[in-house]
């Protein structure tokens, strides 16, 4: 697997990095829970000052807990249509990209594509976390039920043929209706968190990720890094990251933070 491993970034680009956007499944979290190291991570880089925002495939309902206690400005869920954060008097708040009436229309449409997937492949469950999602449908091919490879590519052609936009996460599949992705979510959360353009800043934010529905990013943002166990689909990146850490999963990501805040004064928690 031809890469560059994070020791090859160059500490002038990271000196310029001031903030940070991340997957959660096995980039951020190791086996469904986030590790002590990696939650420090976290705590450092908002106790150095840098933003930090989570794009997931995960479903709002699931995100909510994570939103209030983790250190981070947000967390936008559903590839892009959810973004839930603390509130100024401590409470959730949630935004979504598109309006009541278009969310209706569509969970309905969603139902229908799931249904067909089901009943189509029999051996296909809905993710467990489905009951928390809102604007899409997701099926499991990795948490709790194991899926080969052309069954995946079947759920995705089901998916498409249904007019969804469907991604393969770590975990799941996902499936949803609408242009937005998780660079779309990722812009649209900077410009309402920040007031920014993640567009004309390119150079100061970094991507961490690890699979399939990460490509769009690793592709877009000239700093993007793969936990080490993104090798499992590297001969399926569209767009591949630039660096890859040592490190699987929430080691992985605490190599990048400790790589951030080198010379910045600032360290991790080990």
């Amino acid at each position: 697997m031809p890469h560059l491993s994070l020791s090859d970034w160059p500490a002038a680009a990271r000196s310029h990095i001031h903030g940070v956007l991340t997957d959660i499944d096995d980039t951020l979290t190791t086996g469904g829970a986030i590790t002590p190291d990696a939650l420090a991570a976290l705590h450092a880089l908002r106790a150095a000052g840098l933003p930090v925002f989570a794009i997931t495939g995960r479903p709002a309902g699931w995100s909510e807990a994570f939103a209030l206690d983790w250190p981070v400005n947000a967390i936008v869920a559903e590839n892009g249509a959810v973004a839930l954060s603390r509130g100024a008097d401590g409470g959730l708040h949630k935004t979504y990209l598109q309006d009541t009436a278009t969310r209706q229309t569509n969970f309905a449409r969603l139902q229908a594509v799931a249904h067909r997937i089901l009943t189509e492949l029999p051996q296909t469950r809905l993710s467990q976390d489905s009951p928390g999602r809102e604007t899409d449908i997701a099926i499991d091919h990795s948490e709790f039920t194991q899926l080969d490879g052309a069954t995946i590519a079947q759920v995705v052609r089901l998916m498409q043929a249904g007019g969804l936009h469907a991604t393969v996460s770590s975990i799941h599949v996902n499936g949803w209706i609408g242009q937005h992705d998780k660079l779309a979510g990722a812009r649209w959360v900077v410009r309402e968190q920040l007031g920014r353009n993640l567009d004309a800043e390119l150079q100061h934010w970094v991507y961490v990720g690890d699979s399939t529905n990460d490509a769009v990013m690793f592709g877009h943002f000239p700093h993007s890094v793969g936990v080490a166990n993104v090798a499992r689909f590297w001969d399926r990146l569209t767009h591949r990251p630039r660096y890859v850490t040592a490190g699987e999963r929430g080691a992985g990501f605490v190599e990048v933070v400790r790589a951030l805040l080198d010379g910045r004064g600032t360290e991790t928690a080990a």
